[in-house]
């Protein structure tokens, strides 16, 4: 993916109603916290995780395997560095936060992505992950992004547990709107990531995560799961 393409990303996350909702619940995650620390960012992007844990006082660190998005992470002020998911050149008990948001399902070898974000945290530092839920789900738009899995609440609290992380809670999102990929994932024969979603379709899907998060929906199938996990110590 060239720098022109990542642009195009950065300014559709901005108004994307995915990424708007997880930036809602990294904004409600952040609010558990009594003070700002150190933050990395695994699979950062353009770094809008990052630029949100800045806003809210931490020091983040971004990383992507991406040369062309630290780039471009670095050009919108944020502190950023090539890197593999697997092998991170970080030291060890560094951050008081992980995030890998939408980023497990694209590494083959999730268990030592798992077991790194474990490695940098500080004993009693959190993990937050989310990923695409539910192989029921499956699509050729799936392949298209990269993906090699997707999650069951059971497999993914597995996997953040054999790292030697304690889950703390595992919860869903997009679960108002799991019947339209559901109903069409035997039609999609190929994806654009890079292209916006019509305005009204947007708004809509927008409209459906904000009633979502008022509904006691989070323990039912959705399209996305998050879990919070824990360093011990």
């Amino acid at each position: 993916m060239d720098t022109i393409e990542l642009q195009r990303v950065s300014e559709i996350e901005d108004g994307n109603w995915w990424f708007r909702e997880r930036r809602a619940v990294l904004t409600g995650e952040l609010l558990r916290f009594s003070a700002p620390g150190a933050a990395v960012d695994v699979g950062a992007g353009a770094g809008a995780a990052a630029r949100l844990l800045a806003e809210h006082g931490w020091h983040a660190t971004a990383i992507d395997l991406s040369p062309d998005a630290v780039a471009l992470a670095r050009a919108q002020g944020v502190e950023a560095y090539q890197g593999d998911a697997r092998y991170l050149q970080l030291p060890g008990e560094g951050f008081d936060l992980a995030l890998a948001l939408d980023v497990l399902e694209h590494v083959e070898d999730d268990g030592r992505a798992a077991a790194e974000l474990a490695r940098v945290l500080r004993p009693g530092g959190t993990a937050l992950v989310s990923v695409a839920a539910d192989m029921a789900l499956w699509s050729a738009r799936d392949v298209a992004a990269g993906r090699v899995r997707r999650y069951g609440r059971g497999a993914l609290a597995e996997l953040l547990e054999g790292a030697g992380l304690v889950v703390e809670r595992v919860w869903s999102r997009g679960v108002l709107v799991r019947p339209v990929p559901r109903l069409l994932r035997h039609r999609m024969s190929r994806c654009d990531d890079l292209a916006p979603l019509h305005p009204a379709v947007n708004e809509a899907l927008r409209l459906s995560a904000a009633v979502e998060r008022r509904l006691p929906t989070r323990s039912l199938p959705g399209t996305r799961l998050f879990a919070r996990a824990r360093r011990p110590g």
